[in-house]
């Protein structure tokens, strides 16, 4: 059937009437991928008799089955076929001109039954990718926009950001995307530009992704990034050690940290004055070589970026580096020191490190000034006029700073003495036991001792304890102690202890035996009384007359 002999058959369908051609072809559009092939089947049966033909866009006739004999036009022969069993059409290796609407008109006895759908031949999405307008993007600062382009038929593009879609909220973000419609199609001038005003640091760490798509197919872009450089911000600054004041020499240091993206670099100001050194950790070697430290001041760090060409300093720290106390020493007098006689000064010094407290201590507790012991203006002396046997003892200054604490001793000893000695011991002992006599007395050095028995000197007894091992009765007697000292030349004698032996008593018998001692001794005091009495009675008594 050629073009005027199918248009004469649509005319006669509208003046004479026909079958409606609603379920004889599937809704379209039907879509197929370029080169590929592509059936268009008849939705309802076809009967025998029916005659069938095939056009495109109305106008170029493909071909036509009678009498089931299929016939095709000459400019599609070898690219399409008509079934003669159930009437579709199959068209092979499509081409970007076969997208448009195809028209099958089936005449059926009297009745003619046209129907048409709307074929797309899509070109395959391929290179799909991200370009961008900047290189790189300062936060708040920038607005980058992202085209997305592609190859092929697209109906639609989608914007993720770490699989999340991104969604055109008006303000901040907007997507514009050129796309193929139901009746036009421009291949290859498809895109997608997202726009992101005020970009922050989290929006471009993706990975962003494009994906182009249409009906048939879907291909995503390479996982893009894009720096954005921001800060410095949250700029602080850590003491190795809370310290307001800071030994001299030592390893403490400050650092600086900031969030920053490249990441910041730092310049320290002691006041309002840069300190010469970079990096992150500034050193109190470094502090101390440029003279800064020795006075309580405020230190700071500064973060700067060189992208964002942004500065921002952090709080202060406050602190002052003070030398630790070292080379103490405690002086004091030389020589013999005599009690009532002599006079003393103790000085404490230190020659390195600033002493903001002196302590005293004598034999472990604190010394304060009073009307014996003077203390010079700022402490680091003392002096006695007058020493007194008291005045002996250990001798502690502690010099000490807020970085330090140090101490020296000295000993100071004063000759006196000797004063009254006391003889101690037992007045009454046994016989041949161990007795022990003390001579008491206080002295400095200690007293030389002379024992002396009845006033007369025991030979090599010069300890100040006399001791008998067995003691004997001719040890009983009148003791004294002489104690002498040869740095004062005083020399003096104790009061007497008088020390009587005795003979030991049995102390083995029982209180019966005992008993009848006693008792024994009374009747032999009784006869012999009465004895005494008998005999006289028998003497005759002369008489005086």
């Amino acid at each position: 059937m050629d073009l005027i002999a199918f248009s004469f058959l649509l005319l006669l369908s509208v003046k004479f009437g026909c079958s409606a051609g609603d379920n004889v072809l599937p809704d379209g559009p039907l879509d197929a991928l370029l080169g590929k092939d592509l059936t268009i089947n008849l939705l309802r049966p076809t009967e025998k008799g029916d005659i069938i033909t095939w056009n495109y866009k109305g106008s170029a006739s493909i071909g036509t089955v009678r009498d089931g004999t299929a016939s095709i036009k000459d400019p599609y022969k070898g690219r399409a076929s008509i079934n003669t069993t159930d009437g579709s059409l199959t068209l092979k290796s499509l081409k970007s001109v076969d997208s448009g609407d195809y028209n099958v008109v089936i005449i059926r006895n009297t009745d003619t039954i046209p129907a048409e759908v709307k074929i797309r031949v899509l070109e395959p999405v391929s290179d799909v990718m991200i370009k961008s307008n900047l290189p790189e993007v300062i936060e708040y600062n920038s607005t980058v926009e992202l085209t997305c382009s592609c190859k092929g038929s697209i109906e639609s593009f989608t914007w993720t950001n770490d699989s999340k879609i991104i969604e055109t909220d008006g303000k901040r973000f907007t997507v514009k995307s050129s796309v193929m419609s139901d009746t036009i199609e421009i291949p290859g001038k498809y895109s997608s530009k997202l726009t992101i005003t005020d970009v922050q640091r989290y929006d471009l760490v993706g990975p962003i992704v494009c994906t182009a798509a249409n009906s048939l197919q879907k291909e995503s872009s390479a996982k893009f990034n894009l720096t954005v450089y921001y800060g410095p911000e949250d700029v602080t600054i850590k003491t190795s050690a809370p310290l307001k004041f800071v030994p001299s020499n030592s390893n403490f240091n400050l650092t600086c940290s900031a969030s920053s993206k490249p990441a910041a670099t730092f310049t320290w100001f002691y006041e309002t004055k840069q300190i010469q050194a970079t990096g992150p950790v500034l050193t109190l070697k470094v502090i101390e070589e440029q003279g800064f430290g020795h006075t309580l001041g405020n230190y700071k760090c500064v973060a700067q970026n060189d992208k964002t060409k942004r500065s921002v300093p952090s709080t202060a720290v406050q602190f002052s580096v003070m030398e630790a106390i070292s080379g103490i020493t405690l002086s004091g007098p030389k020589g013999i020191l005599i009690a009532d006689n002599s006079s003393a000064k103790l000085s404490c010094q230190a020659t390195q490190g600033n002493v903001t407290d002196r302590v005293w201590l004598k034999d472990g507790k604190p010394l304060s000034p009073d009307s014996h012991v003077k203390f010079s203006n700022d402490s680091s002396s003392i002096s006695i006029e007058v020493l007194k046997k008291e005045d002996n003892g250990e001798y502690i200054c502690q010099l000490s700073n807020s970085v330090s604490s140090k101490e020296a001793n000295f000993t100071m000893v004063v000759v006196y003495g000797p004063e009254s000695p006391v003889v101690k011991g037992d007045k009454e002992v046994q016989l041949k036991t161990r007795v022990e006599l003390t001579c008491s007395v206080s002295s400095v050095p200690p007293a030389k001792i002379i024992w002396k028995l009845n006033g007369t000197v025991i030979p090599g007894e010069t300890k100040d304890t006399l001791i008998y091992n067995n003691i004997e009765y001719k040890h009983s007697g009148t003791y004294t102690c002489e104690a002498s000292n040869e740095l004062t030349g005083k020399s003096t004698n104790s009061p007497s202890l008088s020390v009587t032996v005795k003979e030991n008593i049995d102390e083995g018998l029982s209180d019966g035996a005992i008993a009848g001692i006693v008792i024994g001794c009374l009747v032999a005091v009784g006869a012999a009384i009465a004895l005494f009495f008998y005999c006289r009675g028998k003497v005759p008594v002369s008489s005086p007359y």
